[in-house]
């Protein structure tokens, strides 16, 4: 899940998930969900984590695909902003 692209901001961490909350103001909190194997049995888990993003024109709903990329503290637990919307909620 964490890659980099090829542009200018390939330094910076990207990651992609499902927009699972958009009711504050001009944030979303983004799930990203990663496999881990198991260090006894060697068999894959899933491991979900949430996110906090800036959505500068609140374009994302629940449902959506984005992808997040790394940027400078914006708050208390915003440090990801929105920089692409892959797919939309049906």
């Amino acid at each position: 899940m964490a890659e980099t692209s090829s542009n200018s901001e390939s330094h910076r961490q990207i990651l992609q998930g499902i927009v699972v909350g958009d009711k504050m103001d001009k944030t979303i909190t983004v799930e990203v969900e990663r496999t881990v194997m198991h260090q006894l049995y060697q068999r894959y888990m899933k491991r979900n984590k949430k996110f906090a993003a800036h959505d500068e024109n609140n374009d994302c709903q629940v449902g959506d695909r984005v992808v997040i990329v790394a940027c400078r503290p914006l708050s208390k637990r915003k440090r990801w902003r929105v920089q692409e919307i892959l797919a939309r909620a049906k």
